[in-house]
């Protein structure tokens, strides 16, 4: 049952990976009044917002596929390399493109500073957590560096769920496209966030959960091998 759980996870998160990367083909070969775009033509002529929205698009897709490969055990224990080289992959793009222009892009934001607060803490909280999850690492410090990567990863995520709740908003509630930006800006993200806090306090639970018991199996089987000689 876990199996066939797993696999319709990853089949389903493989579909969505498919709807970004067609996303991402929108804009290839280089087009400036495609898809979003096409709303954005009161700022795509700025420089640096060109390459910063083009930066987004072309990453998004590494980002997504690479950060997922950081939570299956089976990699990590049989393909240690993989795992190494695909969280490195993960860390250089959101630290070096990802973030930085996902940060640019939340500045010149649909939908006023709500969004464009929104946009912006993302993208702080997006580098903040995968600098950490980095740093934890080459500490050696492997509960940490899984607690923050898993938080870095749940923002990652915003591509996806962003999308998702805009057109169950608008489908279900009719709502305007721009009011409707207002609330998945801050509902595409923050509610992945706050799953991943639940996981990582769970797991941190059951961890100690086990500790404890072993430590009382431990014990009790240390003193079952203790005999006391009658004086």
């Amino acid at each position: 049952m876990k199996a066939l759980k797993l696999s319709l996870f990853l089949l389903l998160y493989l579909l969505f990976c498919g709807l970004m990367l067609k996303i991402t083909l929108q804009y290839i070969p280089y087009d400036t009044d495609v898809a979003f775009l096409k709303i954005k033509q009161d700022v795509i002529d700025i420089p640096l917002y060109k390459v910063a929205f083009f930066t987004h698009v072309y990453t998004a897709i590494f980002v997504l596929l690479a950060g997922f490969t950081q939570f299956s055990s089976k990699i990590r224990r049989k393909f240690p390399k993989i795992h190494k080289r695909a969280g490195w992959l993960y860390g250089t793009v959101v630290l070096l493109f990802a973030s930085p222009s996902g940060f640019y892009m939340g500045i010149f934001a649909n939908g006023g500073l709500i969004s464009q607060l929104a946009f912006c803490t993302l993208a702080v909280l997006w580098f903040y957590f995968t600098i950490t999850a980095i740093i934890k690492i080459k500490q050696k410090d492997i509960a940490s560096h899984r607690a923050f990567i898993m938080r870095s990863f749940a923002l990652a995520l915003s591509a996806i769920t962003l999308r998702l709740w805009k057109y169950i908003i608008i489908s279900a509630f009719h709502a305007r496209p721009m009011d409707a930006y207002q609330i998945v800006a801050w509902l595409g993200w923050v509610p992945n966030l706050l799953i991943a806090e639940y996981l990582i306090n769970r797991f941190s639970l059951i961890k100690k959960a086990k500790l404890y018991l072993n430590s009382i199996y431990s014990f009790r089987f240390f003193n079952s091998g203790i005999q006391f000689k009658k004086q």
